[in-house]
């Protein structure tokens, strides 16, 4: 154990994220006596691990407390510690918006791209779904038309795109914006999903063309129907 303790620590610091799918990793979430030791690891040096079930990948994070002693007391970490420009920051926070929000609503209620809006009578029973078949992508022309006004202009929205890129947190192919990473793991769903569907940038990404979920989707998840399916309330939000 001590071995594969080292190596998953070390592999965590010098890549900052691995694939749920790594044998390691896998280890990690199962094996309570192997987690507390890579907890206690992480922790000795000020991190710990970032692990979110509905995420293809962990990652590392700083403590919340390590904020201030590593980055110092002023105000230039306090919006990113990344070295994103506000502009940068707002991007990548509509590209979430676009990317996770659907993607975890079809998560919690498991569905699956290919099946969106249709019932699926053992959905329920499904294990969670990452990858390809339940995150969606963006065409990264129409999210330029849509939000360049807002943002800067074609060219500086394309160099704030390579840098989420290089960062882990999109990825780009063929002019298409997929999820990075980092996507899913840095940014918290249940802090966010909420203050951006009832806030002013769920008005703007409305504007643009892209209708946001009504409710965070762990709130459709508590009035799912009941394993005998009575529950009618349910039906239009599966």
């Amino acid at each position: 154990m001590e071995h594969e303790l080292k190596t998953l620590t070390a592999r965590l610091l010098a890549q900052r994220w691995l694939p749920r799918s790594d044998r390691m990793v896998r280890r990690a979430l199962v094996d309570e006596t192997f987690r507390l030791e890579l907890d206690r690891r992480l922790a000795d040096v000020g991190l710990q691990l970032l692990d979110n079930p509905y995420a293809a990948h962990v990652g590392v994070a700083l403590q919340a407390e390590m904020a201030e002693p590593v980055f110092g007391a002023g105000r230039e970490y306090a919006a990113s510690n990344l070295g994103l420009a506000r502009d940068e920051i707002a991007l990548l926070v509509v590209i979430w918006s676009l990317v996770v929000l659907p993607k975890r609503e079809r998560q919690v209620t498991r569905r699956e791209l290919i099946d969106d809006g249709q019932t699926d009578m053992f959905g329920g029973d499904k294990p969670v779904a990452h990858g390809d078949s339940v995150s969606g992508s963006l065409a990264e022309s129409s999210l330029v038309a849509d939000f360049g006004p807002r943002l800067g202009g074609k060219t500086k929205m394309t160099i704030a795109l390579g840098k989420l890129a290089r960062l882990g947190f999109i990825e780009r192919r063929n002019g298409v914006i997929s999820e990075g990473p980092l996507l899913d793991v840095a940014l918290d769903y249940r802090v966010m999903a909420d203050r951006i569907i009832h806030g002013t940038l769920g008005e703007v990404l409305a504007a643009a063309g892209h209708a946001m979920p009504e409710t965070n989707a762990f709130e459709v998840a508590d009035i799912l129907p009941d394993e005998d399916g009575t529950n009618d309330d349910a039906g239009d939000n599966r």
